[in-house]
């Protein structure tokens, strides 16, 4: 678990150097690129370990973590160890407000699971 959650944090500062330089809009781009593979060639840890590491490391980072970059190091973490991860971003209109998780095979692993009831899906990547 140890491993999981220090390399959750590394990705993490890693989105934190891409934020700052390029902006928001990279971190879409860098979750694009990294292709999804299917979740039968999926081997090592459960999607639920990877999961609760990602979140471990988002209590030990240095500063508030956005649900955006949460989503993005969850699902490049989940896709390194060959789960077929998409992070979904979704906004709801009334109050405005926009939220990213993750799903792998269309379950949301690493929020509530009613988020679709909730937000109108934006964009999967």
């Amino acid at each position: 678990m140890k491993k999981y959650v220090i390399e959750s944090c590394l990705i993490l500062l890693y989105l934190e150097f891409v934020m700052r330089i390029h902006g928001l809009k990279r971190l879409h781009e860098i979750v694009r690129q990294h292709s999804v593979i299917s979740m039968q060639s999926a081997t090592g840890p459960s999607s639920e370990l990877l999961c609760r590491a990602a979140d471990y490391a988002c209590v030990l980072y240095f500063k508030q973590v956005l649900c955006l970059q949460r989503s993005c190091a969850t699902t490049l973490l989940l896709r390194r160890y060959g789960w077929g991860a998409q992070m979904v971003i979704g906004a709801q209109i009334i109050p405005f407000e926009s939220h990213a998780w993750v799903e792998v095979g269309g379950i949301v692993v690493n929020d509530k699971p009613y988020m679709l009831d909730i937000y109108q899906v934006l964009e999967r990547c």
